[in-house]
């Protein structure tokens, strides 16, 4: 990879500035070390490079620097992370490079871009510096957008994914496209300690940057039966106040908060999480003051306001003592809640599932792991977790501002010698990272999706492209071309990819609409057969069919299997002909996933859908938001196909769908200001759509339940302006 060009001395001059301001601006007095190394080994020169350091030690500061470069140089920056809520992290910190004056007459433009993989990125092209999620990336390559050869540095977050199984095949075919199609733009890899890094360093054609250096001194240990050997054989004795692993995990806990620290428990499922803090709750309060109780229980107030679904409910009773748990299940707005209260020392005690050491930064002076088990869904049983899974875990470990040493200790399994699991967990490298890439569902998609970014494709380019994939290096080449040809056959026979002519590929206009929807080809093949054998009659459920067709998809997510609960409720759920009608389809496809969307557009409360479907606040909103976008994809199919009534069908479930309602409400959902609840007043008040609105006094509209002054006058000015246009 290219140094870059080399740059005046004006402009030099110009980024030592730029850098002590920002420095100051971010309350450093000088560089860390492994920052200073970055710098010494040629960051502003442009040189890319593989930084591995520990979690903390400031690799974002290495990626803000080389930022100043790149504008220096009239060049746009890249900024990629794997997650939503670490791009809005990324975008807060970035932000204070707008304080300084990079840009001649004017404030850098700072953009972030996490979703809407149909949109073409154009919007995006008069940004300085984009936060970008890898997929949104990804799709922006498909697009075919010409400023990405403006890109002057990219800078990769997180790049150990690399071997994720899920997270890891786009990141490969990005970092693949960005050696090939950017060979000029500086790359700064950033990642935790990866045992393979020269290896990974090699293919990316970056410098490596190792250090061990952190900010707090990490010190590891082992829980077995009151006592904790940790590193250099040091020991200590914890209070025990039961035999379990539960009452270690909150003993160790309530020893570090005693000592005037916080402290973070990974436990291996949501309800160990949950069951964890509901135990410790108990024990915490007569270490807390009565002001911090005070504020704990304004808290806990707090996360009943946004939701009474069972697992707030859950969620702020154990807040009140100051203990709070964190997984996927809680609503975005109580985990904001959670973690503001944690960040501030509200909340003394966290329990977690591993979910939370891949995202947001929560550090704690002790980190207890209270078990090393995990549940894969490949396997079908419990395994013990990787010495990298532990490794980002003990990161968190140690809070820069307020601790001088974090502690990483695992509570000890029958299963395992404590001598054993010292000497792999403790002592132990992490796994190298091995390439993910030849996965058939990632490979359908990143080949198609390459395939359609250009007009037409040699069949030669194709496989050089993946013949420089990080596991063509791990590989061979020879291993990557049969799988591709295998791929290709299948692509070919659905009528996505033209392969009739040997020396090029095409993708057809399917091949092209499914690309660019992002879909894996699977499952655009399956909505277009669906809808093809689709009979349009007065008694055809769409609902049902449409919204079985979307779980039942490799794309949708979260897959609930289905309870026998569920079973038993059904007609009490449903009503006993939305039963008779939804209960094969339920039966089939058996998920509950599908109850689930069936009932929220059916209005059902979200007490309705935790507490009786078992179907929790933060999956409800990620399952919504999955299958609107999975209708639109539909709907842009059956457009491309032209069925029509399809189409039509769509549009209105899609409506549905978005604001949890039943079909009676949607003339009034397209109101400003009118969501599901309130929409559900002005009906229920004989106000069903916008000549209702229109014929009832002002004074009426604001007596409804929900509605009052402020908004029956914008309704009625919205409802008078419709008029005017027509």
């Amino acid at each position: 990879m290219s140094h870059g060009k080399n740059i005046g001395s004006a402009i030099i001059n110009q980024m030592r500035s730029h850098i002590k301001d920002l420095l100051k601006s971010l309350g450093y007095s000088s560089l860390y070390p492994p920052q200073e190394l970055a710098m010494s080994n040629g960051l502003m020169d442009g040189r890319s490079m593989l930084v591995t350091t520990p979690t903390a030690s400031g690799k974002s500061l290495i990626g803000l620097m080389g930022a100043i470069r790149a504008l220096a140089e009239g060049k746009k920056v890249v900024y990629l992370t794997p997650l939503r809520a670490l791009a809005m992290e990324k975008f807060n910190e970035f932000r204070a490079l707008q304080t300084l004056q990079l840009l001649d007459h004017r404030q850098v433009r700072l953009k972030i871009s996490t979703s809407d993989f149909d949109v073409p990125g154009s919007k995006l092209e008069d940004a300085d510096i984009l936060i970008l999620t890898n997929e949104k990336l990804d799709s922006i390559m498909r697009h075919g957008l010409n400023w990405l050869d403006k890109v002057g540095l990219f800078i990769i977050d997180e790049v150990h994914l690399i071997g994720d199984r899920d997270r890891g095949p786009t990141l490969e075919i990005i970092l693949t496209k960005i050696k090939e199609t950017c060979p000029r733009a500086q790359i700064i890899a950033l990642s935790a300690t990866i045992s393979n890094s020269k290896d990974v360093g090699r293919w990316l054609g970056c410098h490596l940057i190792e250090s061990s250096w952190r900010p707090t001194k990490l010190v590891e240990g082992i829980y077995d039966y009151g006592m904790v050997r940790m590193n250099g054989n040091n020991t200590f004795e914890v209070k025990r106040s039961g035999s379990t692993s539960s009452s270690a995990a909150i003993d160790l806990a309530i020893q570090s908060i005693s000592e005037g620290g916080q402290a973070l428990i990974f436990a291996e499922t949501r309800r160990r999480a949950v069951s964890l803090a509901g135990k410790a709750a108990g024990q915490l309060t007569k270490f807390l003051k009565d002001s911090e109780l005070k504020l704990a229980r304004e808290t806990s107030l707090r996360i009943l306001d946004n939701s009474d679904a069972d697992v707030n409910r859950t969620l702020s009773s154990v807040v009140a003592n100051g203990v709070a748990f964190h997984h996927a299940g809680l609503g975005s707005k109580a985990r904001e809640i959670v973690e503001s209260a944690f960040k501030i020392g509200i909340v003394k005690l966290l329990t977690a599932t591993p979910t939370l050491g891949a995202g947001v930064n929560l550090p704690a002076r002790r980190v207890i792991i209270s078990s090393i088990f995990r549940y894969d869904q490949e396997y079908g049983g419990n395994v013990p977790m990787s010495i990298l899974e532990y490794k980002q875990l003990s990161g968190r470990a140690g809070r820069p501002a307020f601790d001088k040493f974090g502690e990483s200790i695992i509570i000890s399994d029958s299963r395992i010698q404590p001598s054993e699991l010292y000497d792999h967990y403790i002592l132990g490298s992490p796994e190298p990272l091995q390439s993910q890439l030849m996965q058939d569902g990632a490979l359908r998609m990143h080949l198609l999706g390459t395939i359609s970014s250009v007009s037409r494709i040699k069949r030669s380019k194709l496989f050089d492209l993946f013949c420089h994939t990080f596991f063509a290096r791990q590989h061979g080449q020879e291993n990557i071309v049969k799988k591709i040809e295998s791929v290709l056959e299948y692509l070919d026979s659905e009528d996505l990819v033209n392969s009739s002519n040997d020396e090029y590929l095409i993708s057809t206009r399917f091949g092209k609409r499914t690309s660019l929807l992002y879909l894996d080809p699977q499952t655009s093949v399956q909505f277009r057969d669906n809808m093809k054998s689709f009979r349009a009659n007065s008694n055809y459920d769409y609902l049902g069919n449409f919204l079985s067709w979307i779980v039942e998809s490799n794309d949708f997510y979260p897959k609930l299997s289905l309870r026998s609960k569920e079973l038993k409720l059904g007609s009490e759920l449903f009503g006993s002909n939305e039963w008779d009608l939804y209960r094969d389809l339920i039966h089939r496809t058996n998920s509950r996933s599908l109850v689930a969307l069936l009932k929220w557009v059916d209005e059902a409360t979200e007490r309705t859908l935790s507490d009786i479907i078992g179907v929790e606040p933060g999956d409800m909103h990620r399952m919504v938001e999955n299958a609107q976008w999975l209708l639109y994809t539909m709907g842009e199919i059956a457009t491309l196909f032209k069925i029509e009534k399809i189409v039509e069908e769509i549009q209105n479930i899609k409506l549905r769908m978005e604001f949890g309602i039943k079909s009676e409400l949607i003339p009034l959902v397209g109101y400003e200001g009118i969501g599901r609840i309130r929409a559900r007043a002005l009906y229920n008040a004989g106000i069903s759509n916008g000549q209702k609105i229109a014929e009832v006094s002002e004074s009426k509209l604001a007596a409804i339940s929900k509605i009052g002054p402020s908004l029956a006058r914008k309704l009625k000015s919205q409802v008078n302006q419709d008029k005017k246009i027509l």
